[in-house]
Order: C-alpha cells, then structure tokens, then sequence
C-alpha cells in the first residue's frame, strides 16, 4: 500500500540559485518547518470544502504567512511593495502540502491583489489588515459565462446613479465565491469600446442586490461560486483606479500572481516525484525494487528534469519583476510549462503507481485531480500561447 504521509525531504537545492536570497531562504525553511507541525496532508474538517477553507485562511493568519500577500507595511504587509519570489515560494510549499491551504493562500493574494497596487488609502486601511490576518476572506470576480479568456466580451454593467453605482449581471467560476468577506469585482462603465471600458470596484459579500446563485462543484473540490448581481448599489469611493481602467488593475494583478499559479504547479509536481521515488524504492515485484527497473529510472529522470525546466522558468519570472521589469511574456511562459509540465510529472507518477495510483486517498490519485484546473484557470495554456507569440512579434 503506498505510504502517504510527508516525505522526509533534504533542504532543495533550487534555493542555491542566485534568483534567491537569504531572505528567502529563510522564509522557506521557516515555512516548512510551520507546515510539517499545522498541516496534515490529509483533508482537515472532513469533506466541509468551505470549513477547510476558512480554517486554512485563520491559521494562515495567524502563523503571520498572509503577510506576504500584501503589500505595504503600514497595512500589516511583509514589505512595502509584493515579493513576487516570496509567493511563489510560499505556494510551492503550501502545494507540497496541502492543495487547500495553497488555494487559501493565493486566494487572499489574488482577491486582494487589486487593492494594494491600485487602492486609496482608505480602502488599503479598510480591507489588507484583515486579510493579512486572515479574518477577512477576499476574492476576485473577473470571469463571466460568456467572458472568461474574452475579458473585453464582459456583460456586467456598473452603471453612475448619483454618488454610487448600479451593479447587474454576473460573475462565474470565481474562487472563494459565497464564502468571501468581499469580492473585486469588474464591471463595464462605457467609458470606451471593449477592454477600455471596464472599472473595477470592491464589493462587500453584504451588499443588497449581491446574491450566489450557483455552487460549483469540480474534481479538486474548492470553493466556487456563480455570483449575480441586480441593482446591486456600490458607492463610487468603491471603485478601484480610474473609471475605464478595470482591464489594466486587472492585468497587473494577474502579472503578479500568474507567476505564483505556476509555483503551485512546481509544488504539486515536487510532490508526485517525491512520492514516486519513495513508492520506487520500497515496492517490490520480481525479486527487486520497482526502482531496479530501468524504465522505471529513465521516468523519474524525465519527471525530475520536466521539473527543473519549469522551476527554473518559474523563478526567472518572479525574479524580473521583483527587478521592476514587465514581466507578461515571462509569466506566461512560467505558467504555461510549469502547469502542462506539472501534468505530466503527475500522469507519470499515477503510472508508477499502478492501481495504487487510482485509488481514492492516495497521494498521486489526488495530486492528479489538483494539477488539472491549474492548465485552465488564470489563463488556459492556449491563452498563455497567445500571450506569448502576440509579445514575440510586436517585439
């Protein structure tokens, strides 16, 4: 039967390369340490999705992790501006971990990514404490039914009715979605045709005229909800940037944590090779170790360096736009490898482990499940094509 409890890891070797600090290094280590003492890599609260979630969130806080997925000091953040290396590293760990705890931790980041790099100072002081200390669920409502990699399709509208706006339409496939404390919501405002007439508001959970309208279910289950709005009214002082600015804070804020989606990828692969190495050297079949078998070493060399190629893609990323560079072709390419990379790694890895590989409770059976949205969300690997050969030719 194979053991699924934590692989005993030496300290990672990546960490050596120069896209790193001590800073880092430390924070790493020193997130390890708290994530093999507060997380079982089986699913805590039972099958209750949204309990976990909301229990990943506090402990998170409260071991002070979400620090680092604010910006800004004076707001409880790590530092005065995001460390992009420092999530990616955070989520890789988390991933290794727990699929739940790194969708906690991106999530707070991501749905409150907005408001550190283009909110008022009121709104900085309103909402990044209590995300930072986990008592405060965000979420970031971007993808509609008929507008998910179509951004300039979206239908919602916020329309000026004195000093607020009207909020109708809806919002879909969005994480955290009817358990948030609020929602960064992007709405159409007809300043200009297509993406440039887009704004973007913060959105208390409370607000009349906000209600879920559908829970969604998928294969690695995490919350997820279809929002719908009628007459929801929202002051203006919600909005976020300019009006007619919506596309570019939402553009900036999945710069920075597109790259982090492929970190999480790195995690979860790390660990499908870590447990297939494990599984390697102490399944027995035919007088040997399944490890004896040739074949059996020439997949694990090509998951370790399907592994490397990703990471060392995924760390050039964070480490240029931690340097103040643009970085949209390069966080698509992170993103894209690290997550058909990931999936890879993963299948082969199920295929090691033969029935053991599909047998629910297993590691690999739900590493398998995890990776797959990964290749979708934040921008489907095609988009991510897109992306990149768009930038290579106006280049």
């Amino acid at each position: 039967m194979a053991d699924t409890r934590p692989v005993n890891r030496s300290w990672p070797p990546e960490l050596d390369w120069p896209f790193f600090d001590d800073a880092h290094r430390h924070l790493k280590r020193d997130l390890q340490a708290w994530c093999h003492s507060h997380i079982d890599s089986q699913a805590a609260h039972g099958d209750d999705v949204d309990a976990q979630c909301r229990h990943w969130v506090q402990a998170l806080g409260q071991g002070q992790w979400l620090r680092h997925a604010v910006a800004g000091t004076a707001v409880g953040g790590a530092q005065a501006s995001i460390d992009t290396r420092a999530i990616c590293l955070l989520r890789e760990e988390l991933a290794w971990h727990h699929g739940l705890a790194d969708f906690a931790f991106a999530m707070q980041g991501l749905g409150s990514g907005a408001i550190s790099l283009f909110g008022t100072a009121a709104q900085q002081n309103h909402y990044l404490p209590r995300v930072v200390q986990g008592s405060a669920i965000a979420a970031f409502a971007l993808s509609e039914p008929h507008a998910g990699s179509d951004v300039a399709a979206m239908a919602c509208t916020a329309t000026p009715d004195g000093e607020d706006y009207l909020i109708n339409g809806e919002k879909t496939w969005i994480s955290n979605g009817g358990i948030a404390d609020f929602y960064v919501l992007f709405a159409r405002t007809h300043e200009a045709p297509g993406a440039r007439g887009i704004s973007a508001f913060i959105v208390d959970a409370n607000t009349p005229g906000l209600e879920i309208s559908e829970r969604i279910e998928v294969i690695a289950p995490h919350p997820l909800a279809t929002l719908r709005f009628v007459n929801a009214r929202v002051p203006a002082s919600q909005r976020l940037g300019q009006g007619g600015q919506g596309f570019k804070v939402a553009m900036a804020t999945l710069d920075v944590f597109r790259t982090s989606v492929a970190a999480a990828a790195l995690g979860f692969a790390r660990r499908a090779l870590d447990a297939s190495i494990q599984w390697a050297r102490t399944r027995q079949m035919f007088g040997q170790s399944l490890g004896d078998f040739q074949i059996t070493q020439t997949k694990i060399a090509q998951m370790a360096t399907l592994l490397d190629a990703a990471s060392l893609l995924t760390y050039r990323a964070a480490w240029l736009r931690d340097q103040g560079q643009r970085i949209t072709r390069e966080a698509a390419m992170a993103k894209m490898t690290a997550t058909e990379n990931a999936q890879q790694i993963i299948d082969m890895a199920v295929q090691l482990h033969g029935g053991m590989g599909v047998k629910k409770g297993c590691i690999v059976e739900s590493l398998y499940r995890e990776i797959r949205a990964l290749r979708i969300y934040e921008g489907a690997t095609e988009v991510q094509q897109l992306i990149i050969g768009r930038d290579l030719l106006k280049s």
